[in-house]
């Protein structure tokens, strides 16, 4: 009996107008994490617990030219990025509705919750966004308070509401100057 080779996840560490992103892909080329290179510790303890046998190495990866694309403007890119997130049941349903938001919309906790037919768990919807290991092309940034306002991001409040503008959307900018 022949036991499976352990699977190779490759680093990208990436330049953004909004900090160095580091992108995480498999061998087929799907996502398995995004953040941002001060949130690496996160990020890599996360990848631990998720792939403990999982090979590292650093390098290009096949969706460098995605991201590009999309801070360069092309807001629909990230769409056709493969991804997989590795969540429960209910997280993955919360993903896939998050990747229903288009560029340029924002929805509330409450609006996503009604969305994936639980109107009455909006903080687990909440946890579940907070738990996307894929940023952006799961756009867990385009999430807002019920009144307009900015709510957490794990990359920091001034990437979410750079995202947001680059995205175009509307929200309220309680943190502006």
């Amino acid at each position: 009996m022949t036991s499976a080779l352990p699977e190779t996840l490759t680093l990208d560490r990436m330049p953004t107008p909004i900090g160095v992103a580091l992108v995480v892909t498999d061998e087929a080329g799907a996502l398995r994490a995004f953040d941002w290179d001060d949130c690496e510790a996160r990020m890599r303890s996360w990848i631990d617990r998720r792939y403990p046998t999982a090979v590292r190495t650093e390098g290009r990866t096949p969706l460098r030219r995605t991201f590009d694309a999309y801070f360069a403007g092309e807001l629909g890119a990230l769409a056709a990025a493969p991804w997989r997130g590795g969540g429960t049941a209910f997280q993955e349903k919360v993903w896939a509705a998050l990747c229903k938001i288009p560029a340029g919309e924002t929805w509330s906790y409450a609006r996503l919750a009604e969305r994936i037919g639980r109107p009455t768990a909006m903080r687990a919807v909440g946890l579940a966004n907070g738990s996307n290991p894929v940023a952006l092309v799961v756009p867990c940034h385009r999430v807002i308070g019920s009144n307009g306002s900015l709510t957490g991001y794990a990359g920091g409040l001034a990437r979410k509401r750079w995202l947001l503008a680059h995205e175009g959307a509307n929200f309220e900018d309680r943190l502006a100057a």
